[in-house]
Order: structure tokens, then sequence, then C-alpha cells
């Protein structure tokens, strides 16, 4: 008799792991930080070359640009006044499109939530 695979630890265990991962899931939960993060995969943007890809106020694209930046999503470079922002690691882009996936397999069940309620 073949035996049952061992479970797999999605969680880690170390003090406030839990609570990290959370927020890792949070700061992708914003529709503008996703955009940004899709412009910014292949190719370094200013603030104004986001700003106009998104049609957001720069200020509350930069807000956003420094939270996936504090979050390590993306990684700026300052030139002169200018800051350039880029996705740090490429596995942000696979993440994307597996929760997309997730997300077209599971759409009505999405749509129907109102537990989760849309960002304004």
């Amino acid at each position: 008799m073949a035996r049952a695979p061992e479970p797999v630890a999605l969680l880690p265990t170390e003090a406030n792991g839990v609570e990290m991962m959370a927020k890792f899931f949070r700061a992708l939960g914003d529709p503008a930080r996703l955009r940004l993060l899709e412009f910014l995969l292949h190719d370094e943007h200013t603030v104004t070359e986001c700003v106009a890809h998104v049609g957001l106020s720069q200020g509350r694209v930069s807000t956003h640009l420094g939270c996936l930046a504090d979050c390590g999503y993306v990684q700026v470079r300052r030139q002169g006044r200018f800051a350039h922002y880029k996705v740090t690691d490429p596995r942000v882009a696979e993440l994307v499109l597996l929760a997309r996936s997730l997300a077209a397999d599971n759409a009505a069940a999405l749509a129907a939530c109102m537990r989760i309620t849309p960002t304004p």
C-alpha cells in the first residue's frame, strides 16, 4: 500500500511569518499597483511615464511606487531629479500570471464575493 505524501508546509513557521506573507499579498491587492508592475516588468520607467500609463495623479502613483519599492517588488534608480523604476525579480510575472489563471478559473465566485470590497 502506498503511503500518503507528507503535507506541504505552505506557511513560514518563524514568528510573524504568516503576517509577512499576508502583507506580501496586500501589496498586490490594488489594481493600480498591478498595472504598474506589468508596466515595469520589462523596461525601466520614470514616474511621469507611470502616471501616463495608469492615469492617476503623480502623488497617487508615487505612493503606489513607494509601496512596491518598500515591499521589494520594484527598485528605484535615481538620476538627477528623476527616479526610474523597474521590477526587481522576474518571478513577479510568474506570480501575477498564476493569480490571473486562478482568478479566471474562479471568476463567477470572485464576482459574487461580497466579503472583499473592490478598490474605489
